[in-house]
């Protein structure tokens, strides 16, 4: 039984109340972060899987870009990019999520304040950690927003390209549903030039093919 006293130590989000003793306190936050982090997995966005059977979910989405960096790290604009920072930040970048939801990036009134919440949920979830790890973290999620590193610009342009490939490969049904046009679309992949310049070139022969396909306005 949890005497009252110890009781007051926990938040209303501990799911670990029986962990105690003092010796635990540290295990019992990492479990409570871990736990919360599964709720990214409820979190939908507008990208379809490329077997066009549904939307993906953000924890999908950061699985599959963290897979890309292993992948094609061999386009990374620095050839000594540090690979496993890349997935760091790719696996916490988008946990915010879980406050905050994802912000559809063609939705420039929903985008207005995304800063803004995102900047508040990152102090809520990654605060649920000890201190040093909860410092680490947040220090690889504000990097990623920076993009000042070779490693975030080519985190931030994986991110923008897992997009691009799902769309494609669902002949453009998510840009269909919401009007999207090929002008919007390169505007959004710019960071994939400054973090991976060979897979720009690629980017822009994609959406020439998706505009003559019909994937794609024009």
């Amino acid at each position: 039984m949890v005497s009252r006293v110890e009781k007051r130590i926990y938040s209303n989000d501990d799911h670990f109340p029986l962990l105690g003793s003092k010796v635990h306190d540290r295990l019992r936050a990492q479990l409570n972060f871990i736990v919360e982090a599964d709720k990214l997995k409820n979190t939908l966005r507008q990208t379809i899987l490329t077997d066009g059977s549904r939307r993906e979910n953000s924890a999908e989405h950061s699985w599959h870009i963290a897979l890309c960096a292993l992948v094609l790290s061999e386009y990374a604009t620095d050839g000594t990019l540090d690979v496993l920072r890349v997935i760091q930040m790719l696996i916490v970048h988008d946990l915010v999520e879980i406050d905050a939801g994802d912000t559809y990036c063609y939705d420039e009134k929903e985008r207005a304040d995304q800063a803004e919440r995102e900047e508040k949920a990152a102090d809520r979830i990654f605060n649920i950690l000890p201190q040093d790890q909860s410092e680490t973290l947040r220090a690889l999620w504000d990097e990623y927003e920076a993009r000042a590193t070779p490693e975030s610009r080519f985190a931030n342009a994986l991110d923008r390209f897992q997009p691009l490939l799902n769309n494609y490969v669902t002949e453009g049904e998510s840009w269909k549903q919401h009007g999207v046009k090929r002008s919007q679309v390169m505007e959004r992949m710019k960071p994939v030039g400054d973090g991976a310049p060979a897979i720009w070139v690629f980017v822009c022969d994609f959406l020439e093919d998706a505009v003559e396909r019909g994937y794609l306005g024009d």
